[in-house]
């Protein structure tokens, strides 16, 4: 199973809003095929994992065992349902590890699996694996992105300086993790402060990989045209109260009128987007609004090593990380609300 989650990993930030799915098949001890759902619309892992078994090996499918990190899917979407495949290639045993939250799977795969005589283990490594498959679950569940918070602070405990001037926090190998970090995700989210002082591009230009669509919240079209975040470099959505007089060149505009209903409409339009994955890294207003609305899934703090004197205090979260690690002299603390 474990391999399964390490196959499926390489499809992170190609499949969503899709999960990333690992699949392997074993017989005897013998791993004879294994896959991974590469890209959304494309073949999912039980497809790739049967795919890959060599011609010589193929009349071992029938007493092989395959293991997969997510329950197999049994409706037709961009692809045929795998719950299909597995019966039709009489394959007698599945070990699974999460259940896929999606109206009309949601535990019937495995219905069906066992109904067609085919033994199914369930909930095998089951926290990684729901870890794992949190991104697509809470896509289709809560119909909303799965929310990464993301925000650096000193060794004190600041995040920003409150005389509007930028600075660093951590260092350029932690930097360019974050780049990789925006990769992996569909969209990264700032608001009006943190696009006037910091300026940021918000693209990966540290890492391969696309760059996400970049999200600014500008209530009164306060934002000139001049920053980073209308380069065209990457996509644009300009989140506003009213539509623009004169709109910036190569922008997108979602309005909301009601700002005191911000977070639930934004997240909608986000979701009818089909924007699965949503990295925030605004400051610390921006971050404690999706906070005290329990409006997130994952954080990632890193903490560099210095001190200021004086600073905006960066928001406090509601317990402790499940995760530390160290990268070089920062420290990376992740959290998840379950």
């Amino acid at each position: 199973m474990r391999r399964c989650f390490d196959l499926a990993k390489f499809g992170i930030g190609a499949t969503s809003p899709n999960p990333c799915v690992g699949a392997v098949l074993v017989y005897n001890d013998r791993i004879i095929g294994e896959g991974y759902h590469k890209k959304h619309g494309q073949a999912h892992a039980e497809v790739n994992a049967l795919a890959s078994v060599n011609a010589a090996d193929r009349h071992l499918i029938r007493s092989s065992t395959l293991y997969v990190s997510l329950e197999p899917c049994c409706i037709y979407g961009h692809t045929p349902p795998c719950t299909s495949l597995i019966i039709e290639n009489r394959i007698p045993k599945v070990v699974i590890a999460s259940t896929d939250r999606t109206p009309g799977v949601d535990g019937r795969g495995v219905e069906l699996l066992r109904k067609a005589g085919i033994e199914v283990v369930t909930g095998i490594l089951r926290q990684e694996g729901d870890r794992l498959s949190a991104p697509r679950n809470v896509f289709v569940s809560q119909q909303r992105p799965y929310i990464i918070l993301k925000y650096a602070k000193t060794l004190n405990g600041f995040i920003a300086r409150i005389d509007n001037r930028q600075g660093w926090i951590t260092s350029d190998y932690t930097k360019r993790l974050v780049h990789k970090w925006r990769s992996e995700t569909d969209a990264i989210l700032v608001g009006t402060r943190t696009a006037e002082v910091d300026n940021p591009a918000l693209t990966t230009r540290y890492y391969f990989g696309k760059s996400p669509l970049r999200i600014v919240l500008d209530r009164f079209h306060a934002l000139p045209s001049s920053l980073a975040l209308f380069d065209g470099k990457a996509p644009t959505l300009v989140v506003t109260a009213s539509e623009p007089l004169q709109p910036i060149h190569g922008a997108d505009y979602f309005v909301i009128e009601d700002w005191d209903d911000l977070l639930p409409q934004l997240l909608h339009h986000l979701y009818e987007r089909k924007i699965g994955m949503l990295l925030v890294e605004g400051g610390p207003a921006l971050l404690s609004s999706f906070i005290s609305a329990n409006l997130w899934d994952e954080a990632r703090v890193l903490t560099g090593a210095v001190s200021w004197p004086e600073g905006l205090p960066a928001p406090t979260l509601p317990f402790g990380p499940v995760n530390e690690s160290k990268l070089g002299s920062d420290s990376i603390n992740i959290y998840f609300n379950s």
